[in-house]
Parts: structure tokens; C-alpha cells; sequence
């Protein structure tokens, strides 16, 4: 598995569905940091403080695209919370040595779409549904 990298990006997945933080913490680079449109390169400690306590509520990934570019994994999915609306977000994950040293997230939209099929939201209707904090 080891230079299997889009099943070490799944496992990283299934770290947060099974609330398994040794597999997560095994996946995870000392020099790890992550990126999202609300997070500037946290660090490590920072991200198991500030993401990781989101596995208390994530139910499933369903992974829709794993493509393996190089040393980094391009991965979209739809997620789903423990009573709450789905979402879906593309990530790219960076390896070294068979553990990730970075992620970046993109924030998609939420799932169901909030548009019905062939529509349109207005720019700030969406930005009220895709708020994270």
C-alpha cells in the first residue's frame, strides 16, 4: 500500500469515518499542513486541534474521483454528517515517503444542491449555505 497513494488517500478518509485517530496520525508527516479557504497552512498540531474533532460527526465519504498525479492525490467526494446536510469538496493530498505532508481543501457545495436541476443561486445565497463556521 505503500506506493499505492490513491488507498493511502482513501485511508485517510476512513480515518475520520471510524473515528481511528492512531491510522490518521500514522498517515500524517511531522512537517504536515493543511489548506483550506478558512484555514491559511495549519500546522499539525493545529489541524488535529482545529479539523480532526470533525470526525466526531462524519458518517461517510463516498469518493468519487482518486487520480494519482505524481506525488499527490486529487480526490473528490461527497461527505455526510451524523444528522446534518452533506457536502462536497475536492482535496489535493501530497505525499512523502507514503504519508501526507499536505492537504489542500476546496469547499464545494452542499449536497443536496441547493439549485434546482438547470437553475442558478444568487452569489450571496450560497455563501450562507457553504459557511463552515
Amino acid at each position: 500500500m505503500e506506493n499505492d497513494l490513491p488507498a493511502r488517500a482513501a485511508a485517510y478518509y476512513r480515518a475520520y469515518v471510524d473515528k481511528d485517530r492512531a491510522a490518521i496520525e500514522a498517515l500524517l508527516a511531522p512537517d504536515f499542513h493543511f489548506t483550506s479557504p478558512l484555514d491559511n497552512r495549519l500546522d499539525r498540531a493545529a489541524y488535529f486541534e482545529r479539523c480532526w474533532p470533525n470526525s466526531g460527526v462524519i458518517s461517510a465519504f463516498a469518493l468519487e474521483n482518486l487520480v494519482a498525479d505524481g506525488n499527490r492525490v486529487f480526490v473528490t467526494y461527497d461527505g455526510q454528517g451524523e444528522g446534518a446536510k452533506g457536502f462536497r469538496n475536492t482535496e489535493i493530498l501530497t505525499f512523502r515517503d507514503g504519508q501526507v505532508i499536505e492537504v489542500q481543501c476546496y469547499f464545494g457545495w452542499p449536497v443536496p444542491h441547493p439549485a434546482v436541476p438547470g437553475g442558478f443561486i444568487e452569489p450571496a445565497a450560497m455563501a450562507a449555505t457553504t459557511s463552515r463556521e
